[in-house]
């Protein structure tokens, strides 16, 4: 009888994390654990928790209580090693959109600490493939809906980052550009990153998450591998029956709105 493969190693630790915004909690005792090489999903309605949480994790939001540990560093305790370590695509990212798409990456690279030589060389592997080599001279302010977000996620890997979190990466995107963003991340899953993307897209999430954490009013409701979590139902109709009367039906149109 074959032994059970072994457990991939913890990169990201979130413990008891919390917060408030005025008598509002919006994130309330959230704990996640996520191994090298998967690509976690975090799944939930608008106003879950999913957006405040992530922003927690990456150290952009500072919590009121729990901890964040990535590849053993501590996000708030030390927080200059451990953003080395991670990609970050906000929802909503702001862009220099006069900058061409070279510019864009070649900044995003320097800022990372990246020499010239390296900077150029990241910018046309990931520009080539997420199908952008063609655009590289052009105005960011030009690009498509999914145009921008393909450059931001080569913003986001070009410092090689071991934890990439993404909040709603294929938010309106294009089935093409999703196609092409979806095959880089499980490339860079296969080669021992790891990835932790929000999405309204429970297709999406169930084809290419192998681990899954569902949200509602700042909690977390269910975590684990995705057929842990499913068990043995479609990721959608498990959502439903675990939030129980605390969604209502008629407001979740986001489970249906499929960017693909």
């Amino acid at each position: 009888m074959p032994r059970p493969k072994p457990l991939a190693p913890v990169v990201l630790e979130v413990s008891g994390l919390r917060k408030r915004f005025g008598t509002s909690t919006a994130v309330d005792d959230v704990s996640l654990t996520v191994r090298r090489g998967s690509i976690f999903g975090f799944v939930g309605p608008n106003g879950a928790g999913k957006t405040t949480t992530l922003s927690m994790v990456t150290g952009l939001l500072r919590p009121d209580a729990g901890t964040v540990v990535v590849g053993g560093t501590d996000v708030w305790a030390a927080p200059t090693t451990a953003k080395r370590k991670i990609g970050v695509l906000p929802d909503r990212m702001r862009l220099f959109d006069r900058l061409t798409g070279a510019q864009m990456l070649y900044y995003a690279a320097v800022l990372h600490g990246l020499d010239r030589s390296a900077a150029r060389s990241r910018s046309d592997d990931l520009a080539l493939a997420l199908g952008l080599d063609g655009s590289l001279d052009r105005p960011v302010r030009d690009y498509s809906v999914g145009m921008v977000k393909k450059i931001s996620l080569a913003a986001a890997l070009i410092h090689s980052p071991s934890v990439l979190v993404l909040d709603e990466p294929f938010e309106s995107v294009d089935p093409v550009s999703t196609a092409q963003a979806v095959d880089l991340l499980q490339r860079f899953a296969a080669a021992g990153g790891t990835v932790v993307l929000s999405s309204h897209n429970m297709d999406l999430v169930e084809r290419v998450c192998d681990s899954v954490a569902v949200i509602v009013e700042g909690r977390i409701l269910a975590a684990g591998t995705l057929d842990e979590v499913r068990a043995g139902e479609s990721l959608e109709e498990r959502f439903v029956e675990l939030a129980g009367g605390r969604v209502a039906v008629e407001g979740l149109e986001w489970l249906t709105t499929f960017s693909d």
